[in-house]
């Protein structure tokens, strides 16, 4: 299959803090798939180049040149202008298909507007498609994050010793490594206060940002991995004021148009559900033992005290204390998450459902 993979190269689109997770994940995924040919419009390095509009104008003539049969999307915001979509979705024999990342608070101000600039979207929430349904759109797929199996691999050990390590095969006792976004540093140090060895990563923390291997041999080494899903203050100042204003492309702030008010405000609002992240499938993928919040839908994906570990706040001080105790239970646990996630939960396995859900595909 001729594909053509349109997304952000860079995390954030800056070159400076490395590459992003759809290029890790996604683009580097598909790169490794058989049987397919796959180009790349990193649309981020294209706009830097040469501005919002012409990036626009290549784009349209990437396709017209390359003829891809399947063209992925990634886009969140309004990088790709509606009109250069439709113009490719009514001109151009590719069937267009957009992964969109947080429908499960971005449905109202984002996802139930820019659904029609494609053939097919996929979504992870499982509320999203009954959501698309009722407002007449019909091609949604429902899919998941997953681990790129590839690269989110055992790191600093061996792979057949996954189930079988005790104490002293570990470097790190609790480990965590994201943003200290919300309360993340009050939980820390509420867990640090009970006694808890707990090191952390990520720009804010004392340890500051740490490299992509450097991420998976902490996955992989650590006796609990924490997944702390609670990302944000729901109500800050500086949400509230999302629902008010937006940034524009050069850095300039507009007022939002009044009819997207009530929409920005439903978004923020549905924040408070937790979802998924690629962190519950990669954590797993590198042999780790992950500690989660609970998500959405997250059983249908594994199966808590037996493939991963769920705690409800306040079991987190006694579960980590558990686990880093408890060396057979929680192998058992890592080695059952992580043979689950090579068996079902890899991004192959993911676009091989979206290909043949477009009909490329048997």
């Amino acid at each position: 299959m001729n594909i053509l993979y349109v997304a952000l190269k860079y995390d954030y689109g800056k070159k400076e803090r490395g590459f992003s997770f759809e290029h890790n994940n996604f683009y580097d995924a598909l790169s490794r798939m058989d049987g397919h040919q796959l180009s790349y419009f990193a649309f981020d390095e294209v706009m830097q180049e040469v501005g919002r509009d012409e990036m626009n104008k290549r784009l349209i003539e990437t396709i017209k040149k390359t003829r891809p049969d399947f063209t992925f999307f990634c886009i969140f915001t309004d990088e790709i202008d509606a009109a250069t979509l439709l113009e490719i979705k009514h001109s151009e024999a590719t069937v267009m298909f957009n992964w969109f990342t947080d429908d499960h608070w971005r449905f109202d101000n984002f996802g139930k507007y820019y659904c029609w600039n494609f053939d097919y979207i996929g979504t992870t929430d499982s509320q999203a498609p009954a959501k698309y349904d009722a407002i007449g759109y019909k091609h949604v797929i429902k899919t998941q994050w997953a681990c790129n199996h590839r690269m989110y691999k055992p790191t600093g050990i061996d792979a057949s010793i996954i189930g079988k390590r005790v104490t002293k095969d570990f470097k790190y006792d609790v480990t965590f490594v994201g943003q200290p976004h919300g309360d993340r540093k009050q939980v820390v140090a509420n867990m640090q206060a009970a006694g808890l060895n707990v090191q952390c990563w990520g720009g804010g923390w004392p340890n500051g940002r740490i490299s992509q291997e450097g991420m998976l041999e902490v996955f992989s080494n650590s006796k609990v991995n924490l997944n702390l899903t609670k990302s944000s203050d729901m109500l800050s100042a500086k949400a509230l004021g999302k629902v008010l204003f937006y940034r524009r492309n050069d850095q300039s702030y507009r007022a939002h148009h009044p009819k997207m008010w009530v929409a920005n405000l439903k978004s923020l609002l549905n924040k408070k559900r937790e979802q998924i992240k690629g962190r519950n499938f990669e954590v797993p993928g590198t042999g780790g033992f992950i500690l989660t919040g609970d998500a959405d839908n997250l059983s249908d994906y594994y199966i808590d005290g037996k493939e991963i570990a769920i705690f409800r706040t306040p079991e987190l001080i006694e579960k980590s204390r558990y686990y880093s105790q408890h060396d057979g239970e929680r192998e058992k646990i890592a080695k059952a998450g992580y043979d689950r996630t090579l068996r079902e939960h890899t991004y192959e396995k993911r676009f091989n459902h979206i290909f043949k859900a477009v009909g490329l595909a048997k």
